[in-house]
């Protein structure tokens, strides 16, 4: 497979149980699905993307909105996750390309600031670095795991404390 002839869109209504299927199957499980169907049912979706290669989708990732909060103020941000490759298409480069894509259209969206929960070493090359480094704190992950990442310049300045998911992720 080349990379080149991968299709990125935005998610349609008819791709719902393709994307389910995604998701299981990168997973080995429903959890990750779940959470994404929860979050649809919410309406809390800022940009759910997908990939298809010879008319078959074989990623999908999903932006949800959160905030950054402390005692003074909050400031809108998108939280990453998941993002998912069928199996098969692992490793290929499918995923890099839909965080890019998916990072580059928030960020002509209008947000400056996003995170996640993931692996340290891989989220650096998309320029996101450890929350901890930044003052920034998330009930869901210690250490390196959780990072955010400016979108523009100057997005992360003044901010500082708590990054908050949308509740639907409370439930996973």
């Amino acid at each position: 497979m080349k990379l080149g002839s991968v299709e990125f869109r935005d998610e349609q209504a008819e791709d719902i149980a393709a994307i389910r299927e995604i998701l299981v199957q990168a997973f080995d499980g429903n959890l990750e699905a779940d959470l994404v169907n929860a979050l649809r049912e919410a309406e809390a979706l800022t940009l759910s993307m997908v990939a298809i290669n010879n008319d078959k989708m074989i990623g999908h990732i999903l932006f949800s909105p959160g905030t950054i909060e402390n005692d003074d103020s909050s400031k809108p941000a998108v939280a990453l996750g998941p993002v998912a490759v069928l199996p098969e298409h692992q490793r290929l480069g499918v995923g890099s390309a839909l965080i890019a894509r998916g990072l580059e259209e928030c960020r002509k969206r209008g947000y400056s600031v996003a995170f996640l929960v993931g692996h340290p070493e891989y989220y650096p090359r998309f320029g996101f670095v450890p929350g901890s480094t930044k003052g920034i704190t998330c009930i869901f992950a210690d250490g390196n795991a959780f990072m955010v990442a400016e979108l523009r310049t100057g997005g992360l300045k003044g901010v500082h404390d708590n990054a908050i998911y949308r509740p639907e992720f409370d439930r996973f």
